[in-house]
């Protein structure tokens, strides 16, 4: 299907708009910061608490970056640390059988609402534009996209939102409770095939599955090879990397994942392969159990005899204590908060912060995100070193818009517009997220992982959904009890139509921490003249177009 890329009333300038943005898909805008235009003269809003807020939450607004000014970082990150987790809401446990099947009397939508993420999903989007806790919310946001559980396999509403709410409640606990709250989550044993993993039987000739070991070491916790403290690859005589792990490190991992089985029922006795059950947390069978001696990671091993929630807690041990954990997670944090491109030393300084939090506790959560969100590289009115930043993937643009813009939604059209540029929210199409944090940005020697996501067709998404944003009328969905659909007001920057100049500033401090240049600031001021003075709305409709569809905003720096 072909996607048309439409077109704002102001037609000619219209065209300046997508020269602003198209270099996304020669470069995504590397470097293109180093010709910025100062703030304006006596803006309240500091650049560097806007770049700060843009890391730490889903977006600033302009009364948060007051408030942060007055506080001071520190004094934000407390506040966050201690807000309560908010709800990705209540739905009803359905206890499925080994098919979903939605009864032929069933509402249309009985699936969408019963079997799937759509309903978490939508109340992930309503609870950053407007929710308290944004900092747990992207720590949560970014967990999610390493601690992978898609509803293409846990095809359940209630499932998916259980298993997004644990990561919520969890983002600021330690790193071991979130292994282990994780692994034996039912909805990751669905999804990796944890859940119902039978011992070894040589009569018949099977083994346990590899699948949630295989992923958990590579993916959830310790990576393929050996690394330093500072994220660089450990090498051999010969020059090559030195693995983690092997076939046999593999196989006594899934042996010690064997005789879990779902949470059983109230009311039922539990079985060796409890029925499907997404509410609560998976338990052992230990008949089911394999109990021989295991061979883990550099030779350690499990001794033969002991209950499955001994075999487990001995692993999960034994992979905190790696030193490869705090590099392996702290990069990609860095990736999904701040930059694509970490120095190496900005990961050894995360690194230490997840060794040690000050006080003798290895994997402290809130350590980590100190460490990640006040680190020198991270903070400071300008960075402007080749490769600083990262593009905005589809989920974090239409929030990060949504709250600069007060934008009200009850997050449906979020939602649908995220998946519409290649981000559906908790449906990755595999455990290896929507990207891969080693993609190589073309032409270059930098990785760029949300540039998976971008190709002509979505650029063009991207630029509908700006200008749908902006001028179209969103209505409330039938379908959906309570939908309200979502209203951009704008009221607030048509305070400053009147002087194009004066609004390309303001947008310029809001959405790009001061970044904009002459060029871009220029193509806003004749997008906004374009337009009579007397229509304010259609000047900051204008305005904000062309700062949001330029390569300048799409790639956050």
């Amino acid at each position: 299907m072909m996607t048309t890329l439409v077109s704002p009333p102001w037609r000619k300038t219209s065209r300046d708009a997508l020269r602003v943005a198209w270099p996304l898909l020669v470069a995504v805008a590397v470097a293109c910061s180093s010709s910025s235009a100062p703030p304006p003269s006596g803006t309240p809003l500091v650049p560097d608490t806007v770049r700060f807020l843009e890391q730490s939450t889903f977006g600033p607004t302009e009364a948060l970056v007051a408030s942060v000014q007055d506080a001071g970082f520190s004094s934000f990150l407390a506040a966050q640390f201690a807000a309560p987790a908010s709800s990705l809401g209540t739905y009803a446990v359905i206890l499925q059988p080994s098919a979903v099947v939605c009864p032929p009397t069933a509402p249309s939508n009985c699936f969408r609402d019963n079997f799937s993420s759509f309903q978490p999903a939508v109340q992930f989007f309503h609870i950053a534009l407007g929710g308290q806790d944004q900092l747990r919310q992207r720590v949560a946001f970014a967990l999610s996209q390493i601690f992978v559980v898609s509803d293409g396999e846990v095809a359940s509403t209630y499932g998916m939102a259980d298993y997004e709410q644990l990561l919520l409640n969890d983002a600021f606990s330690n790193f071991r409770q979130i292994l282990q709250d994780v692994t034996l989550s039912p909805a990751m044993g669905r999804y990796l095939n944890m859940v119902n993993n039978d011992k070894a039987n040589p009569t018949a000739g099977t083994h346990p599955n590899e699948n949630y070991a295989r992923e958990l070491l590579q993916l959830f916790s310790i990576g393929l090879v050996k690394l330093n403290p500072d994220g660089t690859v450990v090498a051999d005589g010969s020059g090559q990397p030195v693995p983690t792990y092997d076939q046999t490190v593999v196989d006594g991992f899934a042996a010690v994942f064997t005789g879990w089985t779902y949470p059983t029922v109230a009311g039922a006795t539990q079985k060796t392969h409890n029925p499907t059950n997404y509410r609560g947390v998976m338990e052992a069978v230990q008949s089911n159990h394999d109990v021989t001696l295991k061979t883990l990671l550099d030779g350690a091993t499990l001794p033969a005899g002991q209950p499955a929630a001994q075999d487990l807690s001995g692993a999960l041990d034994l992979l905190f204590n790696h030193p490869n954990i705090g590099p392996f997670l702290g990069k990609q944090l860095i990736q999904f908060l701040v930059t694509s491109n970490p120095s190496p030393a900005y990961v050894s300084r995360v690194s230490t912060a997840f060794a040690d939090n000050g006080s003798g506790v290895r994997g402290d959560m809130q350590a980590v995100v100190k460490a990640i969100l006040l680190d020198p590289e991270a903070r400071g009115s300008v960075q402007s070193g080749t490769g600083y930043g990262k593009l905005r993937e589809p989920a974090l643009l239409a929030a990060n818009l949504g709250r600069a813009l007060e934008v009200q939604s009850d997050g449906v059209y979020l939602r649908n517009a995220s998946s519409s540029m290649e981000q559906p929210v908790y449906e990755a199409g595999s455990v290896f997220n929507f990207y891969a944090p080693n993609y190589p940005l073309a032409g270059t020697t930098l990785v760029s992982p949300p540039s998976t996501l971008l190709d002509t067709s979505s650029v063009m998404v991207r630029s509908n959904f700006i200008y749908t944003l902006l001028f179209g009328t969103i209505a409330p969905d039938p379908t959906i009890p309570g939908s309200t659909g979502t209203t951009v007001p704008l009221t607030s920057l048509q305070t400053s139509a009147g002087d194009a100049g004066a609004l390309a500033d303001r947008l310029n401090a809001l959405l790009m921490h001061g970044t904009m240049s002459a060029g871009v600031r220029q193509a806003v001021m004749n997008a906004v003249n374009a337009v009579a003075t007397s229509d304010s709305l259609d000047r900051v409709r204008a305005a904000v177009y062309v700062v949001a569809t330029s390569a300048q905003y799409q790639v956050e720096q």
